[in-house]
C-alpha cells in the first residue's frame, strides 16, 4: 500500500499568461521546477493548452481502442522493447498498454490507426496527435527550464532537437476485490521526461528519497511530470528519477496516457562537462538510448538494482 503519510507533490502552474523566457513568472516557474525535479523528480502541473473537451475525448478513445479483439491489438508491433501492444503478462494481469511512435505527426498516427482500423478512424487519429503536439508545450516548456537552470543554454538546441515522442496509453482493469492489488511494477522510466494524465481512478504511487511510497492523486484537470533516467544521466543525477508503480483496488479501470520525450536511435546521451566537477563525479559513460532500452529488458537487465548503472556506469 502507499503510505498513509500527507506528502503530497509540489503543485506548478503552466498556466500563467506571462510564462515567457525572460519573465518574473517563467524565473519563478523555472525555481518550483528544480526544486520538485531536485527533491522529487516529479510534480503535478497545471496547464490550460490542452482542452477539457480534447482530454474527455483521450478517454473516450482510449476506451474504444481497448475494447478492440486482443487479435487486432497484436497488430500493433514495433522493434523497439516495449513500444508496441504490452498486455497478458501473469506478472501484472491487470494490465495492458499500447505504443504511438511519433504521436504528434498525424501521418505517423493515422498509419498506425490504419493497422487497428483498416477502415480508417479519423477521430482516433485526430483526437491523438492534437493531444500529443498540445501537450509536447508543456514538455518542452519544463526542459527548456531545466536546461536554463543549469546554465546549459549552449546545448539548448542539440537537447531540444534530440529527441521525440511516444505516447503511451495505458489500462488497468479493476481488481473486483477491496484488497490491493499490483497493476504496474515499481521502474524507474527511461527517456527524458514523462507527462502522465488519468481518469479519475487512483493508482499512481512514487517512492520518495528516504523509500516511502506515497500516493498521487492529482485534480481532475492536472498532469504529473516525471523525469527519467536518460535525463538524469544528462545532468549528472543532480535531478533525481523517482521510482513508481501502480496499485489497484475497486472494480472501475483505471486509463491513463504518458507523452515520453525519447532520445532518437543513434543520439549519444553524455552529461555536459558543466555538470561535472569534484563535487558531482561523472556518473555515467554515454549511451545511445535504444541500446539501453534492450539493455533493460534482457534478464540482466530486468535483475539490476540500476539497470543505468550495470550498462554504463563509471
Amino acid at each position: 500500500m502507499g503510505s498513509e503519510t500527507s506528502v503530497r507533490l509540489p503543485v506548478i502552474d503552466f498556466s500563467k499568461p506571462n510564462l515567457k523566457p525572460g519573465s518574473p513568472e517563467w524565473d519563478s516557474v523555472k525555481s518550483q521546477v528544480r526544486k520538485a525535479l531536485e527533491e522529487y523528480g516529479c510534480f503535478e502541473a497545471t496547464f490550460d493548452r490542452v482542452p477539457m473537451e480534447l482530454r474527455k475525448s483521450l478517454f473516450d478513445v482510449l476506451e474504444a481502442l481497448f475494447d478492440l479483439p486482443l487479435q487486432t491489438k497484436l497488430r500493433n508491433l514495433s522493434k523497439k522493447p516495449y513500444h508496441g501492444y504490452v498486455g497478458q503478462y501473469p506478472q501484472v494481469p491487470l494490465y495492458e498498454s499500447m505504443g504511438i511512435d511519433d504521436a504528434d505527426i498525424i501521418e505517423e498516427v493515422e498509419s498506425m490507426t490504419n493497422i487497428l482500423w483498416p477502415e480508417g478512424n479519423e477521430n482516433f487519429s485526430k483526437t491523438i496527435q492534437s493531444y500529443s503536439e498540445q501537450l509536447s508545450e508543456l514538455d518542452k516548456t519544463i526542459r527548456r527550464m531545466i536546461v536554463e537552470s543549469f546554465d546549459l543554454e549552449k546545448y539548448m538546441d542539440e537537447h531540444m532537437n534530440s529527441t521525440n515522442y511516444l505516447l503511451r496509453v495505458m489500462k488497468y482493469t479493476g481488481p473486483q476485490t477491496a484488497e490491493t492489488k499490483l497493476g504496474l511494477n515499481a521502474h524507474t522510466d527511461k527517456n527524458i521526461v514523462t507527462i502522465l494524465y488519468q481518469n479519475q481512478i487512483s493508482g499512481l504511487e512514487v517512492q520518495t528519497k528516504n523509500g516511502e511510497w506515497i500516493q498521487v492523486k492529482p485534480s481532475p484537470d492536472s498532469f504529473i511530470a516525471m523525469i527519467g533516467d536518460s535525463l538524469y544521466a544528462w545532468v549528472n543525477g543532480r535531478l533525481h528519477s523517482p521510482y513508481h508503480r501502480v496499485m489497484m483496488t475497486g472494480n472501475e479501470a483505471r486509463y491513463s496516457a504518458g507523452l515520453f520525450s525519447i532520445p532518437k536511435a543513434g543520439y549519444l546521451i553524455k552529461a555536459p562537462e558543466e555538470m561535472v566537477d569534484e563535487e558531482h563525479p561523472l556518473l555515467f559513460r554515454p549511451f545511445d538510448h535504444v541500446e539501453f532500452l534492450g539493455f533493460y529488458y534482457t534478464e540482466a537487465g530486468q535483475r539490476a538494482q540500476s539497470a543505468l548503472k550495470t550498462y554504463c556506469g563509471v
